[in-house]
């Protein structure tokens, strides 16, 4: 998924964009709003993390700029203006979110997260390989097989299979699976993701441990 960060501080343009490629976001970034309007136009972006404040066109007129040409990408807004009108006009203007300068970082994440989910179209039916997902029902077949998964399990595992491909931080499997920012610091994700493994056999597509960051599920069949 990529992501556009528009903020002309640099410093922090430059931590936003490490912080979100960590979470396993291909990051674009730029400092000013013209520039915003051409790479959103040329480039589907998940999201535009957009700071209010910037050298020629300010947030709010990207922002309407933005939804008067149709685009529907979600829009999440940096500033440090934080009275209720300002954050009024800023959704009226269309934005999706609004965060105010200073803030914490884990929330940031916690919301580009929320927002990308509310911008994408989610399907009923989601396969990788021999994998099924049933997101309506919640039912997970391997090769026709029924597989008998807790909800934690499955859970998991759709986390997994939304994301295939991507490599999902042990922050966003504590956000999305067990709805913490906390790590409890034992291995709870660590045992249910052998579990989800096991259950997944030799027929299910590889989920495979990226040191120190989290797991990526791989777009190819093969021995777990």
């Amino acid at each position: 998924m990529k992501v556009l960060v528009v903020e002309d501080d640099r410093k922090l343009a430059r931590f936003l964009a490490l912080a979100l490629t960590e979470e396993g976001y291909v990051v674009d970034t730029c400092s000013r709003g013209r520039d915003a309007l051409v790479q959103a136009s040329h480039i589907g972006y998940a999201l535009i993390v957009l700071d209010w404040m910037l050298p020629d066109l300010d947030g709010v007129t990207v922002c309407r700029e933005l939804r008067r040409s149709a685009s529907k990408v979600p829009i999440l807004m940096l500033t440090a203006r934080g009275e209720l009108g300002e954050r009024v006009t800023g959704l009226d203007a269309g934005a999706d979110d609004y965060m105010t300068k200073p803030f914490e970082l884990e929330e940031l994440l916690a919301r580009v997260r929320a927002a990308i989910r509310r911008g994408q179209s989610e399907p009923q039916t989601l396969r990788v390989g021999a994998l099924t997902l049933d997101l309506v029902a919640r039912l997970v077949h391997i090769g026709g097989k029924r597989l008998d998964l807790t909800p934690r399990e499955y859970s998991l595992l759709a986390l997994f299979a939304k994301n295939a491909g991507r490599v999902v931080p042990r922050s966003e499997i504590l956000s999305q699976v067990w709805e913490t920012v906390r790590d409890p610091g034992s291995n709870v994700i660590e045992v249910n993701v052998k579990n989800v493994r096991d259950k997944l056999g030799a027929a299910g597509p590889v989920i495979e441990t990226v040191r120190g960051v989290g797991y990526r599920m791989l777009l190819i069949e093969g021995k777990a």
